[in-house]
């Protein structure tokens, strides 16, 4: 009997994680949970994160309802939800540290799965972790390293390094999501005989530029 799995996303923390260390966020979702899970058998995933207020960013609300309706298709994934509230003008996350907290030690009581895998770095759910262990369940943690509090990576039984390696083809497109670094035309040589001297003018005059060869540079110092 293969043991049961219970995947919890920190959404926020794995989107800006992804944006950060690779530049794109087109993840496809269902093909990163099995990736996580492995041979064992993947009882629920369960993804936190907060409802964009229209009113603050129309556009950034619109993008977030097309990927949870993405989200929503992908099997055996549930979506947990919460709200942003003013903080001196800031909009502020809302419950969602509670709710992944509380749905670990909840089913975990219910014995629902036998290994939780929490999709964060946050060190707020380290002592909820070691609570679910105590109950006499595995914790594993997926973690980027530049955004992982070590306090947590400690109270993890195993744990998922997610680098560029472990993405490998878990994409939904082929393409990068930003600009690829800018080259040289192949034809363009660079001259090795010819050196350029620009001397552009501040006043109305075209700029002047004259080549010497190396061989004229040569000359021109031997006679001076």
């Amino acid at each position: 009997m293969h043991d049961r799995v219970a995947i919890f996303i920190d959404g926020s923390n794995l989107y800006h994680s992804l944006k950060n260390n690779f530049k794109r966020v087109d993840l496809n979702f269902a093909e990163f949970t099995k990736k996580l899970c492995g041979s064992r058998r993947l009882i629920r995933t369960y993804y936190y994160n907060v409802l964009q207020d229209a009113n603050l960013r129309v556009e950034g609300q619109r993008e977030q309802q097309d990927f949870l309706e993405t989200l929503r298709k992908t099997p055996y994934l549930e979506l947990r939800l919460g709200t942003t509230k003013l903080s001196q003008g800031i909009p502020v996350e809302r419950g969602i540290d509670v709710m992944l907290a509380t749905d670990l030690l909840y089913f975990a009581a219910n014995n629902s799965y036998d290994i939780a895998i929490l999709v964060s770095g946050d060190s707020d759910f380290g002592y909820t972790l070691q609570v679910v262990k105590d109950m006499g369940k595995h914790i594993e943690v997926a973690y980027f390293e530049n955004a992982a509090s070590r306090d947590l990576l400690n109270s993890a039984d195993y744990l998922h390094e997610l680098d560029r390696k472990f993405f490998t083809g878990l994409w939904t497109t082929g393409q990068r999501q930003y600009p690829p670094r800018r080259r040289r035309p192949p034809h363009f040589r660079p001259s090795t005989t010819t050196a350029i001297i620009a001397s552009p003018s501040q006043e109305n005059h075209a700029p002047v530029q004259e080549q010497l060869t190396i061989q004229e540079q040569v000359i021109a110092q031997d006679q001076t």
